[in-house]
């Protein structure tokens, strides 16, 4: 199987596994976890040739590591960006780096100078140690710019974070006050 077909299984899983399980017949329990089995014939009758084989090929060569599979192997999930209703990962709040990153499009500066950064439809807002991996983020929506996150004070001052397995650090909203650009100047 070439990269190609993994990289269209691994966004077509993401789209199922984060938001849209029903669009295939799947179930997901209040943790994100779907059978494996469930998840290979729900993709069967939309036309995916998915197998189990596939799978572990995306956990094994994906950089990103968007999914995780259940110590007994018979279940998948998503390790954040759910949107879907019925899914709260619990995760403990942890105390996060004292700066994180998050990678948007200069489009999107208007709006996060107003709102801050919030999490839209899914149930977190995404933030990471790695300034390439926020400015790989920011280029898939335009021209990217890179926020600088004052993380640390946003924990002292109450606000909570969580470390998704693959290293992502997640928050429910970032105010304006705790956000800069990259060249130093608040947004």
């Amino acid at each position: 199987m070439d990269s190609k077909q993994i990289n269209e299984a691994s966004k077509f899983l993401s789209y199922v596994l984060r938001h849209k399980p029903h669009s295939i017949g799947l179930e997901l329990d209040s943790d994100g976890w779907a059978e494996i089995d469930q998840l290979i014939i729900g993709s069967a009758n939309e036309g995916r040739n998915i197998n189990r084989e596939m799978i572990l090929a995306i956990l094994t060569s994906s950089e990103k590591k968007r999914f995780a599979i259940s110590s007994d192997g018979q279940h998948i999930r998503a390790l954040q960006g759910h949107s879907s209703e019925n899914v709260s990962i619990r995760l403990p709040a942890e105390t996060p780096p004292t700066i994180l990153y998050h990678g948007t499009a200069t489009r999107f500066l208007k709006s996060i100078q107003q709102q801050g950064l919030i999490s839209g439809s899914r149930h977190h807002v995404h933030l990471t140690k790695d300034k390439s991996t926020a400015l790989a983020v920011g280029q898939r929506y335009g021209k990217p710019v890179i926020l600088i996150i004052d993380s640390l004070k946003m924990h002292q001052d109450g606000l909570a974070f969580y470390l998704a397995e693959n290293g992502i650090w997640l928050t429910t909203h970032v105010p304006p006050q705790y956000i800069m650009q990259e060249q130093g100047s608040s947004i």
